[in-house]
C-alpha cells in the first residue's frame, strides 16, 4: 500500500476570476491577469527574499476540478491524451502550477501578473523561477508542438 501524505495550504490564491469559464487555459493567454498570493502569517518568514525574483512559480490545488478521467481531450485540441501528458485540471491528485511575473511582496502578501487560477485557490508552495534551471536548452513541445491555444469551449471542464 502507498504511504499517504497530507498537504496543507500555506495560503490563498486571489485572482479576478470567479468561474472556471473566467479563468484563462494558461498564464500566456492573459499575461495581464493581476492576482494577489497571500501567505498565512505562520509562513510569511518563508517569503524572505522572494522579492530578488522576477517570477515565481505558484504549486496549488485544484479544488474545483471536475472528473478525473486519465485520457481525454485538451485545451489545445480534440485529440485525446493521456492526463499526464497535458495539463488539464481533472487530474488524480489535482495539483497545479502557474509561473507568475513577482510584482511585489509586502509582509505576507505578493502581488503578481499573469495569474490564471480561480480565486480563492489554496495555495501548497512557492519556488523561484530560475531560468537557468528551468528552462532546458533540449526542451521540445511533444504533442503541442503545431497547437494553437484556442478559445476555452464553455461546455468543457
Amino acid at each position: 500500500m502507498a504511504k499517504q501524505y497530507e498537504i496543507k495550504p500555506i495560503g490563498v490564491i486571489h485572482s479576478p476570476y470567479k468561474t472556471k469559464q473566467q479563468c484563462p487555459i494558461q498564464a500566456a493567454a492573459a499575461p495581464q491577469g493581476k492576482g494577489t498570493i497571500e501567505i498565512f502569517p505562520e509562513y510569511s518568514a518563508g517569503l524572505k527574499d522572494i522579492d530578488t525574483f522576477s517570477h515565481v512559480i505558484l504549486l496549488y490545488l485544484f479544488d474545483q476540478a471536475g472528473e478525473v478521467k486519465l485520457v481525454r481531450p485538451t485545451f489545445l485540441d480534440d485529440t485525446p491524451h493521456g492526463v499526464f501528458a497535458s495539463r488539464h485540471p481533472c487530474r488524480p491528485n489535482g495539483i497545479g502550477f502557474s509561473i507568475v511575473k513577482l510584482d511585489s511582496c509586502d509582509g505576507n502578501s505578493i502581488e503578481v501578473s499573469g495569474i490564471d487560477v480561480l480565486d480563492g485557490t489554496p495555495l501548497v508552495d512557492i519556488k523561484p523561477y530560475l531560468p537557468r534551471f528551468d528552462c532546458p536548452d533540449d526542451a521540445n513541445n511533444g504533442w503541442a508542438e503545431d497547437k494553437q491555444l484556442r478559445p476555452k469551449p464553455q461546455d468543457r471542464e
